[in-house]
């Protein structure tokens, strides 16, 4: 497989954007104003303790509290903020003990320090953990803990043991270590050197945690770009392509002291045509945003986001095919798992995800679905669980959230539906305001009334319903004049006294 990152960066904005056999399956986004927080270390104050719970309020200086849970708080298991990897852990001292309960851990108004795991996501503030984890190139440091882990990406014996043998001969007395898939094959040397630098890293930000008063940020994750060649330009990429002078500098700089071998591998993007529209990444953006996805063939699949969960439906459209029914639905079914494990990644879709398959007869036709399934999810640097399918069709599974997703980062929630994906019909609120109407006149001995609505609205009062505006002043012995406000939505409305000018009634219908 073929896999490149290609990097864009402006004043206000950096994307990267990873792509397999020329197809887009991830995209990262820092905006200028306001980049990525997770791994970032803060020192905060314990708010509320909820032993009901089991977890805790943490100010960390934003404006939603942080939230801890008593989990977060034990032995790193698979959590220790190794980028996703999966992990082999040589069982070590713990910070905590593994049943206490929460309210004997912390106390209200305690100062503590805490690392983000989670971004804030819609109304809930970020996610926080106690077991703070500083990743290199090469190893994750774990202060606390005196535990040793291996990457389990790391598939051959031998270099495992050789990893875990200088991971236990160069480990600190009073943290953990964590050996990640990119240290497969490097030098004892090249390990150490990686080791040194994340100390340096903790001890300055054990120093500033002590001088600072809480709330208040002790220790920023790096950046996007510099966060990606630590985690993600490994040997298994192909090529780096970057449209910013500077970037490029910074990465090649870093490459130097860390994977000579990939400086090659490195280029600096000069033509005039912008980098995301010469590698048709553009169009693939534009598409993610969607609810409607096509793949191949004519099949499409459709994805809504609610509160609880995303929902996927898969539809054949104008996919026929040329054998029997049952073996075209099986050529559909995997032709959308394949669809939507790249969406699940490009969009970065975390939480519960349940997807609605085309039904099938034979047992092994589904068992097909879901493991083609899982083998595209495998490349997927976030962690994922999924399960067989159900007596129902559908296939439930989760996958890791860590920051918003691209439909969140680029779109906000209508004002006019909110969030609902739809509006009134005109003949719906035609009835509404004639029910106001009605209320109106009951209180009030105005002989004349204005109501002002929308100027969509008031084409269709005085058009398609001028008979029923007229049997309504009939019936309510009122004189009614219909004005259009472009300022109003579709659904609002008002009703004042002509004469008067005092507001009767002002509605939103929602």
């Amino acid at each position: 497989m073929y896999k490149e990152i290609v990097v864009n960066v402006t004043a206000g904005e950096t994307r990267i954007a990873i792509l397999e056999d020329h197809h887009l399956v991830e995209l990262m986004v820092e905006h200028g104003e306001g980049g990525r927080i997770v791994g970032d270390i803060y020192k905060g104050v314990v708010g509320a303790v909820l032993p009901g719970m089991q977890a805790s309020f943490i100010d960390i200086g934003f404006e939603k509290s942080a939230f801890l849970h008593v989990s977060d708080m034990r032995d790193i298991g698979d959590k220790a903020g190794a980028g996703g990897e999966g992990l082999e852990i040589e069982e070590g001292q713990r910070m905590v003990a593994p049943n206490a309960p929460i309210q004997d851990l912390l106390k209200k108004n305690q100062e503590i320090l805490v690392q983000v795991t989670k971004e804030p996501i819609s109304t809930k503030g970020p996610r926080v953990t106690t077991q703070i984890s500083l990743p290199g190139r090469f190893l994750v440091l774990v202060p606390f803990s005196g535990s040793i882990g291996v990457s389990r990406k790391i598939e051959k014996s031998e270099e495992r043991e050789r990893l875990k043998a200088i991971a236990r001969e160069i480990r600190p007395q009073w943290g953990g270590l964590i050996v990640r898939t990119a240290a497969d094959g490097v030098s004892k040397r090249q390990i150490k050197r990686d080791l040194k630098f994340l100390v340096k890293l903790w001890k300055k930000a054990n120093s500033s945690a002590e001088k600072k008063r809480a709330p208040a940020l002790i220790q920023s994750e790096v950046g996007l770009t510099a966060g990606l060649v630590r985690d993600i330009f490994t040997t298994d990429v192909d090529r780096l392509v970057i449209d910013n002078r500077r970037g490029y500098r910074e990465i090649a700089a870093y490459l130097r002291l860390v994977a000579p071998d990939l400086k090659s591998r490195l280029e600096l993007y000069r033509d005039s045509t912008p980098i995301f529209d010469a590698y048709e990444i553009e169009g693939e953006i534009e598409k993610s945003l969607r609810r409607k996805v096509y793949f191949k063939k004519g099949g499409y699949v459709v994805i809504d986001h609610t509160e609880a969960l995303t929902a996927i439906d898969v539809n054949t459209g104008r996919f026929t095919g040329k054998r029997d029914q049952e073996e075209t639905i099986l050529s559909a079914n995997l032709a959308a798992a394949r669809e939507i494990g790249r969406q699940l990644r490009l969009r970065d879709i975390g939480g519960i995800i349940v997807i609605d398959f085309i039904d099938m007869a034979s047992e092994g036709n589904r068992q097909k679905v879901v493991q083609e399934l899982k083998k595209v999810l495998s490349r997927d640097r976030a962690r994922s669980k999924t399960f067989p399918i159900s007596e129902l069709g559908l296939v439930q599974m989760t996958r890791q959230r860590v920051r918003p997703s691209l439909l969140h980062q680029y779109t906000d929630e209508c004002p006019s539906c909110e969030g609902t994906g739809k509006v009134l019909s005109l003949e719906s609120i035609m009835l509404f305001v004639e029910r106001a109407v009605r209320r109106v006149v009951s209180s009030t001995r105005e002989r004349a009334l204005r109501v002002t609505v929308s100027p969509e609205m008031a084409v269709h009062i005085l058009t398609e319903e001028s008979s029923r505006l007229r049997s309504l002043e009939k019936e309510t012995r009122r004189s009614l004049e219909v004005i259009d406000d472009r300022e109003l939505d579709r659904e609002e409305f008002r009703i004042v006294g002509a004469r008067s000018g005092r507001e009767l009634a002002t509605e939103k219908q929602s």
